[in-house]
């Protein structure tokens, strides 16, 4: 049957790890569902992931592959590779047009869409992400073997990051100029044995040595750094969903049931929460399909 055909239950914009979670719960409701998905995972330049139970220490695309094919096997469920690019609301509920044309109509909306990280502008800092530069320690702390571990100042959110990270290894705050630190914050930094390095990052070099505007080479094991996250689709904004503000980045607002504040639309994963994981967004997705699926009930 043509997606273009006749609605959908619903529709799930994204389909990662939240996306095909909302899936699989509305899948086995026997619910019409189709997933547009763009193929841009967060962590798609991570080798292994980390801290979802089952799962542990699996490459990111073997775990998303197994998912796919699983939820698959569901006859009710089809899939586009695309991009949503645009979603109104209709009479009967939405409509979706992706960037090659094609228009999907659907009584409900989950939006699984992900964010983008904008990192900072460090020289040798992008080629590393999610390899010797990471953003989460519960993800990629571990390896690291209770080493050495920089912290790259972003802003406030940083010292944050700085006073967990020494249950790890041995810590380095690089203040990079981007964080001023008072008196007690300093103070409570050194009782945690985290080193405060003022001097300017001028590079990552190597595997994750830090090169300083003074000349000197700081080696470590990893470094850890807060990106700025963005939802990495429109859709939500062209719906009128509203948005929460977080130390680092806007997401979409969602109550305990994940819905949106336009009824009709859920959202799910990193997207719809101000951190995250693999294990937070199969657990977002599991219960913003399963509130799809009771939505449908009452529509």
């Amino acid at each position: 049957m043509s997606i273009e055909s006749s609605p959908f239950d619903v529709v799930i914009v994204g389909g990662s790890y939240a996306g095909m979670s909302a899936a699989m719960q509305l899948a086995r409701a026997r619910r019409r569902i189709l997933v547009v998905d763009g193929g841009m995972r967060r962590n798609r330049f991570a080798a292994t992931s980390h801290g979802f139970l089952g799962q542990d220490g699996r490459a990111p695309d073997a775990i998303a592959a197994e998912g796919k094919r699983q939820l698959l096997a569901y006859p009710t469920v089809q899939w586009l590779d695309g991009e949503a690019m645009h979603a109104t609301q209709t009479p009967d509920g939405f409509a979706v047009r992706t960037r090659a044309g094609q228009l999907v109509r659907t009584r409900l909306l989950v939006l699984a869409t992900g964010v983008v990280d904008e990192l900072p502008e460090v020289p040798g800092l992008a080629e590393r992400w999610g390899k010797h530069v990471f953003h989460c320690p519960y993800c990629h702390g571990y390896e690291l073997g209770q080493g050495t571990i920089g912290v790259l100042a972003v802003g406030p959110v940083s010292l944050h990051h700085a006073t967990m990270l020494p249950d790890w290894g041995t810590v380095t705050l690089f203040t990079n100029g981007a964080i001023e630190l008072d008196e007690v914050q300093r103070q409570a930094l050194i009782a945690r044995g985290v080193t405060i390095e003022p001097e300017r990052v001028e590079g990552i070099v190597d595997a994750a040595t830090v090169l300083l505007a003074d000349g000197r080479r700081v080696v470590t094991d990893g470094l850890f750094t807060a990106s700025r996250t963005r939802v990495s689709s429109p859709v939500a904004e062209q719906l009128g969903c509203r948005f929460e503000e977080s130390p680092i980045g806007t997401y979409i607002q969602t109550d305990a049931l994940k819905a949106t504040s336009v009824q009709g639309v859920f959202a799910c994963g990193d997207a719809a929460r101000m951190a995250g994981s693999v294990a937070f967004a199969v657990g977002d997705g599991v219960q913003a399909g399963v509130a799809a699926h009771q939505a449908l009930l009452h529509a």
